[in-house]
């Protein structure tokens, strides 16, 4: 009987994990929401201000160009003051740039506020995946993280919906973000600290409590903060630490991964995919609808993918994923060939390989960015090293956007796919190399990886 009752009380309590990773979450939400619904409300935009393509691209990159300074700040911030409260501030800089946006009077003003709305998303691109990750059992770390991403996508898609039933109305499409923002304010009050930072901060019985709550024993929890405790014995690390050599394969891998995410057109097709599928011939609202369902596919290719990277891992994933976003790039840029589509087939046929692109793409990379960026750095630079990842995303997420429009103006439509094309092979290289599998590690083996030289892909094969 009491063996029974022992092994019971064994039992991890994966729910109270789950709750805590869907709150923190949805600052993805968020994220996708603020990021996506500027590729329907610049139709709109368009009607209210005088804009040309240039003021369109500043229009859209402010809020990137906020979001390099958002995560570079978060960094340290969060290493000091902790993992919660900077999730906390992330909820009040959102609420705060949604309603500026809303009632903006001017461009200068929108601009503005898109970029206070930038800080938000930066940040909340550094801290919650860190935040997840430190929370989350090994076994389903992948999962729990990757939830961060869902939101994303999922932010993306309610932003095309809202645009679709809203219009021209786009100051109600910022408004609404305003609402999510509340909700993980609210969310954020009620969860706990992450149990690796309070280690790190020597609170070791508060860092107990928390994980026996979360794991659902106190002697799982024991052995967690014994296992941290083998990685915890070193002061908060400075930006300097990052270059150290052992650690310099996270910062490479962190860094890259985030940098192919942006420069294979990701985020630009998110962006300006209505502004495209126009010049295909597609009126307003058939733009918006086509990029809205491409945006629903890439929602359950996530879905599928955050089960997919704890049972076959993250580099096996990105394997099975971006060789397809390639061909749609190839023969998307073959559509566009000439005076682009001219016929009905031609032109469902750019929307079917916008919808693989993007599922493929952005559910590829989208899945494994946040989630690697999280796992792969050692604890006492750890906020600082998925500051650093998050920065590589957005430098180079804002160097697309500015010239997405350009290019396609300069290159045409078909080379401009062709050049993404080509840097998805590239990308493809990087991985089967360098990037390491993570899957079913905890944190602290990840670390010793990097400490014995074993992290690199090759490294392993040797």
């Amino acid at each position: 009987m009491e063996k029974t009752m022992e092994r019971q009380l064994e039992k991890p309590n994966p729910a109270i994990v789950v709750w805590i990773a869907v709150i923190a979450a949805l600052g993805g939400l968020l994220f996708g929401y603020d990021t996506g619904v500027i590729g329907v409300a610049l139709l709109g935009l368009g009607k209210a201000f005088a804009m040309d393509d240039t003021v369109k691209q500043l229009v859209t990159g402010a809020i990137i160009f906020g979001a390099i300074f958002g995560c570079l700040g978060t960094g340290p911030f969060s290493d000091r003051l902790g993992r919660r409260k900077m999730v906390i501030f992330v909820a009040i800089l959102f609420a705060i740039g949604s309603i500026a946006s809303a009632m903006s009077p001017n461009v200068i003003i929108l601009i503005i506020s898109r970029f206070i709305l930038g800080l938000s998303a930066g940040s909340s691109t550094q801290i919650i995946p860190v935040y997840i990750a430190e929370v989350a059992p090994p076994k389903h770390r992948g999962k729990m993280v990757v939830l961060f991403q869902f939101m994303v996508v999922f932010g993306i898609t309610v932003a095309y919906a809202s645009g679709f039933v809203l219009g021209d109305h786009w100051r109600w499409m910022f408004g609404l973000g305003v609402v999510p923002a509340l909700i993980l304010l609210a969310g954020m009050v009620f969860l706990p600290e992450s149990p690796r930072w309070l280690v790190m901060r020597k609170r070791d019985d508060e860092a107990l409590r928390i994980l026996t709550r979360v794991r659902g024993t106190s002697s799982l929890a024991q052995q967690e903060i014994e296992e941290i405790h083998t990685v915890a014995n070193q002061p908060e690390g400075s930006w300097r630490d990052l270059a150290q050599p052992w650690i310099r394969p996270a910062v490479v891998v962190g860094a890259a991964i985030a940098m192919f995410s942006q420069i294979t057109g990701n985020n630009a097709l998110i962006y300006y995919a209505p502004t495209i599928l126009t010049h295909a011939g597609f009126s307003n609202q058939a733009a918006i609808l086509g990029t809205g369902l491409s945006t629903l596919l890439v929602v359950i290719m996530t879905v599928i993918g955050s089960i997919l990277v704890d049972k076959i891992g993250r580099r096996r994933y990105l394997l099975w994923t971006i060789p397809g976003s390639i061909v749609a790039l190839l023969v998307m840029g073959y559509l566009f060939l000439g005076n682009g589509p001219q016929n009905q087939v031609s032109q469902i046929m750019v929307v079917v390989c916008l919808a693989a692109y993007l599922m493929l793409n952005c559910g590829g990379f989208g899945v494994c960015i946040w989630l690697i960026n999280a796992e792969v750095y050692p604890l006492f630079v750890r906020g600082k090293g998925a500051s650093l990842g998050a920065f590589s995303h957005w430098i180079f997420d804002l160097l697309v956007t500015l010239t997405t429009l350009s290019l396609v103006t300069w290159l045409g439509a078909s080379y401009t796919f062709w050049l993404y094309a080509l840097i998805s092979i590239g990308a493809l290289v990087f991985i089967i190399y360098l990037v390491p599998e993570t899957k079913g590690k905890s944190l602290e083996q990840i670390e010793q990886d990097l400490k014995n030289k074993k992290f690199y892909a090759f490294q392993n094969k040797a």
